[in-house]
């Protein structure tokens, strides 16, 4: 019995000091997040972390990721961040009942934050200050929870009592939630953005998008909507904090390789004509069949426009774009000037831009993979060169210039899905920006290719649907779909994966008629 007890208590300590380094942990996070809310949100420890986990993450382990989770990566990060600071608090704990081990962990960590904070694009010498004060905080709470006392004195075996530990730990985890709620209810009131959108007026559109024709969309249950929703957009970026920028507080730098700086404001932007273009957008991270592709009505004013305010130096060839968070996308400068459509856009489907898709302003770039020409938020644009610059991504080895791909996708039947034999509507859509889609084939199997039926072309800078009737006979089968761009060029059949410069390859659903 006596056995049975000493192990029972020896459980209890260890269970105490677990919950001591969860609550001390939780303090660090929760006070270093209302410190930063009154410096920087960006320079909150967790998103420090997270961002800096972001930026080292390999390529295959980042399309890894997405090809997961998709829009939610994010998501994702968060909880393994959470699960695995979990585990190194609750070790920190067990360490801190005898010596001070624990704290000198959390001091390590500290110093890796600050390092972390310190080296981000947009830090200043303030950004150490929440991971300092947090860590300061956390150690007191591990030692108030483990000795009773915040000093850093060995502890005496069984010196804190069972009801002054509860009583310490509902304190400590008091002033970690109030302290977490206080910063968020502060960025809320310091940074209103939801209610600055919802005060944003888009001006009145000089050249509207051409209307879209029925013929462009078939009528077939389960195939891609020729517009995407904005909620139903897909959101790949680098963001783990979504800034916080509202209109009148935008501006908008033009400099570098030009005869001039400019710089816009909202009001200066609102004297030029606005116009409207549906652009279908591609991630480079998206999968062979995957669905990191959308399409959308997009309301904003022409980059070359912009640009010429400035005056382009003959001899720059790379647009950098930079966030209001630091990310930065090299755009070539001849996709500006070439015509097409490039826009700085403020609104998406005759609403201003929703916060997560770059609110108030973000660039729109036909022909080109998002991360070297969709910067979200951007409030920098230097004309430079290619040879004398890097770009967020293209500093981690993706490719300089990423001019989307061929691909077709199959969305009915879904996969493996079951169909009855006889008629069957095969369709699905597929794109090619900037020399839009001549035709699309499908194949049963390893019998002959068919021709699809494509639905009206609405312009080389979106996406084509397509149907095919299929006389299904019963069985398992494999439907194959490639498409040929409107230069002739077919889609090759090589599967590559994104990185570098993005995922070809066939897409294939294997369906059975019953």
């Amino acid at each position: 019995m006596n056995a049975v007890r000493g192990y029972s208590a020896a459980g209890r300590r260890r269970l105490r000091g677990a919950a001591a380094g969860l609550l001390a942990a939780a303090t660090v996070l929760g006070i270093g997040h209302l410190v930063a809310v009154l410096i920087d949100p960006a320079a909150s420890p967790f998103y420090v972390l997270g961002a800096t986990m972001v930026d080292h993450t390999p390529h295959a382990l980042k399309d890894a990721a997405i090809r997961r989770f998709g829009s939610h990566d994010k998501l994702a990060l968060f909880v393994s961040m959470a699960a695995v600071m979990a585990l190194g608090a609750m070790l920190a704990g067990l360490l801190e009942r005898r010596r001070p081990i624990g704290s000198a962990l959390l001091i390590g960590l500290g110093v890796v934050t600050v390092a972390a904070a310190m080296a981000r694009p947009t830090a200043t010498p303030w950004f150490a200050v929440p991971t300092i004060v947090g860590i300061l905080a956390g150690i007191v709470a591990l030692r108030v929870l483990t000795t009773g006392s915040p000093t850093l004195r060995t502890p005496e075996p069984n010196s804190l009592s069972r009801r002054r530990f509860l009583l310490s730990a509902a304190a400590v985890g008091a002033l970690a939630v109030s302290a977490a709620a206080t910063g968020k209810w502060l960025g809320t009131r310091l940074h209103d953005i939801v209610a600055d959108r919802a005060r944003f007026v888009l001006p009145r559109t000089a050249r509207p998008a051409p209307a879209v024709a029925e013929a462009v969309q078939p009528p077939v249950d389960g195939i891609t909507p020729f517009l995407t929703s904005a909620d139903r957009f897909y959101r790949v970026d680098t963001a783990l904090q979504v800034p916080a920028l509202s209109s009148g507080d935008w501006r908008l730098r033009i400099h570098g390789m030009t005869d001039r700086t400019v710089e816009f404001d909202m009001d200066r932007l609102r004297t030029l004509p606005a116009v409207e273009r549906i652009v279908t957008l591609t991630c480079v991270s998206n999968e062979v069949g995957g669905e990191l592709a959308g399409t959308a009505r997009w309301l904003g004013y022409p980059l070359a426009d912009l640009l010429a305010a400035a005056g382009v130096h003959p001899d720059a060839d790379m647009l950098l774009s930079r966030s209001i968070d630091g990310f930065t996308a090299g755009t070539p400068v001849s996709a500006i000037l070439d015509g097409r459509d490039a826009l700085l856009a403020i609104g998406m489907n005759g609403a201003p831009l929703p916060i997560v898709h770059g609110y108030p302003a973000r660039l729109i770039v036909p022909g080109l993979y998002g991360y070297v020409s969709a910067t979200k938020w951007v409030v920098d644009l230097e004309l430079t060169r290619f040879d004398a610059a890097r770009a967020y991504w293209t500093d981690r080895g993706w490719a300089d210039r990423a001019p989307i791909k061929t691909a077709s996708r199959i969305d009915v039947p879904a996969a493996f899905a079951t169909v009855p034999a006889g008629p069957v509507t095969v369709a699905g859509t597929a794109w090619a920006q900037r020399r839009g889609i001549a035709g699309v084939q499908v194949r049963v199997d390893d019998e002959p290719w068919q021709s699809a039926t494509l639905a009206a072309e609405y312009s080389i800078d979106t996406w084509r649907q397509w149907t095919w009737q299929w006389n299904a006979t019963p069985g398992n089968h494999t439907l194959r779909v490639r498409a040929v761009d409107g230069r002739g060029e077919p889609q090759t059949e090589q599967r590559t994966p994104p990185f570098p410069s993005g995922s070809t390859g066939w897409h294939s659903r294997v369906v059975t008629v019953r």
